[in-house]
Parts: structure tokens; sequence; C-alpha cells
């Protein structure tokens, strides 16, 4: 079920953030009267507006398998209680819930966290690692596209309880700009201490913050640890719950995020770690991601070309292009503007299908389309911190190469390896036929 609005432009990161928790003894089967303890003890702790209040995995029923379908089908009312919420504190609030899917007459079920704001819900995270001694493959699919989530606070990531194990998820949504990473769990008492280390691990080597909600109370024979936590992006404690219910939570300096990454940066340097097809983005969609890499730290490099026929040449240049900063943006030509270069038998191949083999390539994170003759409109939009073209073009000639420099960034040549040419190519193809 859609349950999404659309989700909110990012905002000013540099402004504190309360973090917070809402720990409670999840009730199996009992949705009404879960949310109302969630009102309950929002209503004691009160929280600033603009907080981001994490909730515990499936905190509206817990594992309640045999009635699934049934909790899932009040989701809805769920959402709109959480809604209701966020209206009344002006925060955003975020919790795993059962989400039912229906694709080709097929019905699955994914555990889902929700991101929650006063109009609807931001945006959700799919659990993406299900854990098998509670069942879960047997019941709910793992989810795809583990991107973080816009909202009023920023980019904000998620995992949902035995995510925590894999560093690959964090790290891919850091990279993405997340500087918050939200964990719903219902993690055991008999792996407390895993819990904590785990908590701690993630925002240490991704240099962020972490509000991790865990339930607390019991069922059947599992205790569940509670033992909330927010997290500095130094490993640091900075809120601590008990192991029975309540809230709380600590003010977040994502100013400080800049500061930390200044003095050794380990967050987002992965080169591939995303579906190819969302590196493919209007220059509007990723002016926003720029905007959240640049207060991560991250140098852009960008380069621009019409790739019609995808060689090895190509594609060693591209490597090369990469090493020069965190992240690659390769401006693409569109079809109008290649045949407007190259004459009414160009491109080849569709922009379409250029975007899509240039995308797939690890060294390339964005591709943006622009329909000029050139890309100085483009350059001049997203001022790279380093401009690259091959060496068999001189600085001077370089376009966008002065918008480049004046705005302090840099502007480099790479030899190109070969006789690798698109132009080439169609040649000896056309001699073959």
């Amino acid at each position: 079920m859609n349950y999404l609005k659309n989700p909110r432009k990012q905002t000013d990161f540099s402004l504190p953030v309360f973090g917070g928790f809402v720990q409670i003894d999840v009730l199996s089967g009992s949705p009404e009267h879960n949310l109302a303890r969630v009102g309950e003890l929002l209503e004691s702790l009160a929280p600033p507006p603009g907080a981001v209040i994490v909730l515990p995995e499936l905190w509206s029923a817990g594992f309640y398998y045999e009635g699934l379908a049934d909790q899932a089908a009040v989701t809805g009312q769920m959402l709109a209680g959480l809604t209701e919420l966020a209206g009344r504190y002006r925060i955003c609030l975020a919790g795993s819930l059962p989400e039912k899917r229906v694709a080709a007459g097929r019905v699955s079920y994914c555990n889902t966290l929700y991101f929650t704001g006063p109009d609807g819900v931001l945006g959700a995270y799919r659990k993406q690692q299900l854990f098998a001694p509670m069942a879960e493959e047997r019941y709910f699919e793992p989810g795809d596209s583990p991107l973080p989530v816009a909202t009023p606070r920023g980019l904000l990531g998620g995992l949902v309880c035995f995510d925590l194990r894999f560093p690959d998820l964090s790290l891919g949504q850091a990279a993405r700009g997340a500087g918050v990473l939200l964990v719903s769990a219902q993690w055991p008492a008999a792996r407390l201490g895993h819990w904590r280390i785990l908590l701690q691990a993630r925002a240490i080597e991704n240099q962020l913050f972490i509000i991790g909600c865990n339930r607390c109370g019991t069922t059947s024979d599992t205790v569940f640890a509670g033992h909330s936590m927010v997290i500095g992006p130094d490993g640091s404690i900075l809120a601590e719950a008990g192991e029975g219910e309540e809230g709380g939570g600590a003010a977040l300096d994502l100013s400080l995020l800049a500061g930390v990454r200044a003095a050794f940066q380990t967050a987002g340097l992965t080169p591939y770690r995303f579906p190819d097809q969302d590196k493919i983005c209007p220059l509007e969609g990723l002016l926003e991601k720029v905007a959240c890499y640049r207060q991560a730290g991250r140098r852009m490099v960008f380069t621009n070309g019409c790739f019609d026929i995808l060689h090895e040449g190509h594609v060693t240049y591209l490597e090369a292009a990469r090493r020069e900063g965190d992240y690659l943006v390769v401006g693409l030509n569109s079809d109008a503007s290649i045949r407007a270069i190259k004459g009414p038998d160009r491109p080849v191949n569709s922009e379409t299908s250029r975007a899509r083999l240039l995308a797939a390539l690890g060294c390339v994170d964005h591709v943006v389309l622009f329909g000029e003759e050139t890309p100085l409109g483009l350059i001049t939009a997203l001022l790279p911190d380093v401009l690259i073209k091959g060496a068999d073009w001189p600085v001077e000639k370089i376009v966008g190469a002065t918008e480049v420099l004046a705005a302090g960034g840099q502007v480099k040549t790479i030899e190109l390896v070969g006789e690798f040419s698109t132009t080439g190519l169609i040649r000896k193809i056309r001699t073959l036929q």
C-alpha cells in the first residue's frame, strides 16, 4: 500500500535537532493500545518542534504473525495516528509497521520503517536483512533500494533491527548524504552488549548521529533489552534509556559533522552501493543531492560527453576521473544536442540507453542530461570541485573552466589511452557491412 506523500526538500542542516525515542513494551496484536501508549509517552517527553523521534520495530502489534494480514490492514490507521501526533508536536516520527504490497496479483508483506511528519508519510525504508530466528523470511520479503529519506530535518537514513549488523546498509545511506541514522528495533536483552557496540560502531564508521529505539518488556520467552540510545558521530552515548517504558533523547548539533569529517574522513567514500537507475536524475534533483554531499564534505568531480558507443577508452577515462574526488557526475549530451553537433546520423544509441550504460559503471555516481551544445549551464549550476576533460583539450578552451576556477575549484585533464573513438568504431562497423 502506498501511503507516501511528496518528500520535503532539504532544509538547513546546520540547525540543532532534538533526536529522541519512545521506548514501549509492545503489546502483541493490540495496535490501539500501543498507539495510545506512544501518545502518552510523547506527552511526557514533550519534544520540541522539529524533533526526530523513533519508535520500536513493529511497534503497533509486534511479531504477531497469525494476525499479520489484519495488522497490515490497519497500518494506514496507525500512520494516520502518527501523523496526528507529528502535527500536534510539529515533529517527525519514525517506526516500523507491516506493509502490504500487491504486484501482479501477488500479495506480500514488508517490515517497513515509515518516516511520518505533520502532513503524512515522508518516505519509507524496508528492512533488508530478515531475522531467521524470528522466522521473518516466512512472512516478510526483504526490501530494496536502501536510500535515505528527505524530511524537513534533512536526509535521514533508516535501519530495522537486524540490519544493524550489516555495515553496507548504513554506509550506503551515509554516502548518499544522511547525517542521522534511525534504527527501529526489537533487540533481546541477551545481546544488549551487541546492541550498544553496533550502534556505536555504525556511528563512528559513518561519522553521523544515530537514534536507536528498542522495545522493552517480554513476549513469550524473549526478554527485550530496552536501552534505547542516541549516539554521537564519535561514538559517545548522548542519551540512554533503562529497561522500562520511557521517552528520552538529546540535542544533535549537526553542524559538528563537518568538523568531525574534516579531522579524518571515513564517511561516504564508496563508489558503488546503489541501484544503477537511481544514478540518473534531472538537474533539480541532482542539486538537492549535491547540497547534502557538500554538507558531508564530499568533493564533486564533473566531466561530460556524448558517450554514444561506450568503449574501453571511455571506461578508462571515467575511472581516472572518479579518482580525483569523492563522487563523479557525468553530464550527458541529449539526442537533440548530439544531432546539432554531429549531424542527423547521430547518435547511434538513444539518450536513455546511453544514460543507462553510464549508470551501470561503478565509477559513475550520477548521470544528468543536458540539451544545449555545451555543458556551460550545467557546470555553472553545479560548480564542481574538479572539472575533468581529456588531455586533447587545452585548459583555456575547456567549457566551464573559467567558472570553476573562479569558484575555487580545479580543472584537470586526463591522458587518453589507446586509439579508441566512437567515430572510428562507426567507421569500422560500416566497412564490415
